[in-house]
């Protein structure tokens, strides 16, 4: 005959095989449903936002003047890409960039090393047009947007120089025997 403890032992074990089985069966009865979540209703679409424009400061007699020295067309660029410089219609002194597909108002300013600096009124970006070439920037990343514009006037520029002859410097060379 089984002794009392193996009976029990076998009884424990038949508790555990049933019970989930029995736990299963009465929670999913009585568990309600998770409620469904309603459906997404479509946002309606929203108006364009139109960035407010910037209203340029009265040009200052030093702007005029670095405005006559800004070298306006159509600047051939490095990876054939374009830039279109003209003066602004809307605001005097003041110049209109177009690069890809963005306009940038520029205000120009004579830099103390005799270059010109096109500063953008909302601080974006900044052209820097020197004789022999120009480049935009973006001042925000500090990196260079497009490099080694060349507009029509540098482009003459740059032919006359290569054309010229080239000065012989006395302070650098030795006397000829």
């Amino acid at each position: 005959m089984a002794s009392f403890s193996t009976l029990l032992a076998g009884l424990n074990l038949a508790a555990l095989l049933i019970a989930p089985v029995a736990f299963a069966a009465d929670t999913a009865q009585t568990t309600p449903a998770p409620a469904r979540k309603p459906a997404k209703v479509a946002a309606k679409p929203k108006a364009p936002v139109v960035p407010a424009e910037v209203v340029p400061e009265p040009a200052t007699p030093e702007q005029i003047s670095a405005s006559e020295r800004v070298y306006y067309g159509e600047y051939d660029c490095d990876f054939q890409q374009v830039v279109h410089i003209s003066a602004s219609e809307r605001h005097p002194s003041y110049v209109e960039l177009r690069f890809a597909k963005n306009r940038y108002l520029m205000k120009p300013v004579l830099s103390s090393t005799g270059a010109i600096r096109l500063e953008d009124v909302k601080g974006q970006t900044l052209m820097i047009q020197i004789a022999s070439k120009s480049m935009l920037m973006n001042v925000k990343t500090g990196t260079r947007l497009v490099d080694a514009c060349v507009s029509p006037v540098q482009r003459v520029a740059i032919e006359t120089a290569k054309a010229a002859p080239v000065p012989e410097n006395t302070l650098l060379t030795a006397p000829r025997p």
